[in-house]
């Protein structure tokens, strides 16, 4: 398997775990980010990566053509202008067309199937216009297109302890007779997803790697002593003026915001700054990057390289563990030919030639 954008290894993570439990083998053949430490905390923990495997370099310089050849493919294309959460310039933004180096990598090694992910807000980014035109660029790619399956994931459902939807869109080489089928989450369903269990179960202690806590001001203890499990700091009653926050248009922000011990997380970001950590419902703290890794269900011997905001960041793009490995998982089935429950795709996709076949794009 390759990688571009591989962050800290989430989905490498994921995609071994769910190798295992099938009984397939699957093997690093490289991976690529911008970020040094993003690299550093990959080589460290992913098995077979090495320091010429994992390239550090702006993917734009990056030699694609010339990487060796590959049965699969994973790419979490960066999701800045797709968020929700910004200035959502889709396609036109800097990080919009980011998407079409994994086209080149199809157009190049010809991968037997590939898996991309990407934020929720893609699907509406420059009216529709911007995820259809990816889909196609994708079906299309090499010499025999691939048929795609995407769907709208919410890693709750997965066993992730975090409310977090994903687009996931998986390729199978359309010369190949396999079907992926999307995952049912009733296969799942036993697993425990509350912040409670995930912070608590087994119990955290205070050598653990990257558990290090943050300094907090007295002003912002003082604060979240005013806001209730799953509040912010909009919304809670009796906080004096002099601790609420001046900004027009936030009370269902993740500002400020503790968790709710007996729900899923509210979803872990990479930003930082202006109450953006993430806290705990009881203790007026924020979380620890162990515990936000935690949340996004990276087992403890899991280490990130860097300085606290480094691996803050890190945490916080990286794809969830579990999530990876449950998509990979059906995947990894569908070659094989083992059945498994599964629900209809809830993004669905007419390839541009189908579409130009019935008068246009409908």
């Amino acid at each position: 398997m390759g990688e571009l954008f591989c962050g800290p290894g989430g989905m490498a993570k994921g995609a071994h775990n769910a190798a295992e439990s099938v009984g397939v083998t699957l093997q690093h053949a490289w991976a690529n980010d911008y970020d040094a430490d993003t690299c550093a905390t990959y080589r460290h923990n992913i098995i077979g990566a090495t320091d010429e495997s994992v390239i550090h370099q702006d993917v734009k310089e990056l030699a694609i053509e010339q990487l060796s050849g590959i049965d699969g493919f994973a790419f979490g294309f960066p999701c800045n202008d797709y968020s929700l959460v910004g200035e959502w310039r889709g396609l036109d933004g800097k990080y919009g067309p980011l998407y079409s180096y994994g086209v080149r990598v199809l157009e190049a090694h010809k991968p037997r199937w590939f898996v991309a992910e990407n934020v929720s807000g893609l699907q509406s980014a420059n009216e529709g216009k911007a995820f259809q035109k990816i889909l196609d660029e994708l079906s299309a790619a090499g010499e025999h297109g691939y048929k795609l399956y995407p769907h709208l994931y919410s890693f709750d459902q997965y066993g992730v302890p975090q409310r977090r939807r994903r687009i996931i869109v998986v390729g199978i080489r359309g010369d190949l007779d396999v079907d992926f089928k999307v995952p049912s989450p009733e296969i799942y369903a036993d697993r425990p997803v509350t912040a409670r269990h995930a912070l608590t179960v087994p119990p955290m202690t205070g050598s653990m790697l990257n558990h290090e806590r943050t300094r907090q001001s007295s002003t912002v203890v003082e604060r979240l002593d005013y806001i209730a499990p799953g509040e912010n700091a909009f919304n809670a009653p009796g906080m004096p003026d002099r601790l609420r926050l001046k900004v027009k248009g936030a009370t269902i922000s993740q500002i400020y915001r503790r968790l709710h011990p007996d729900q899923p997380a509210y979803t872990v970001t990479g930003s930082g700054g202006g109450g953006t950590h993430v806290y705990h419902w009881d203790e007026s703290r924020a979380l620890t990057n162990r515990e936000r890794a935690r949340l996004q269900s990276f087992p403890d011997d899991y280490e990130f390289i860097g300085q606290k905001e480094s691996v803050r960041k890190q945490v916080g793009m990286a794809v969830p563990v579990k999530g990876a490995e449950a998509v990979f998982t059906a995947l990894f089935n569908s070659f094989k030919g083992v059945g498994y429950p599964s629900i209809a795709p809830s993004l669905g996709y007419v390839p541009a030639k189908c579409r130009s076949d019935v008068g246009g794009d409908q």
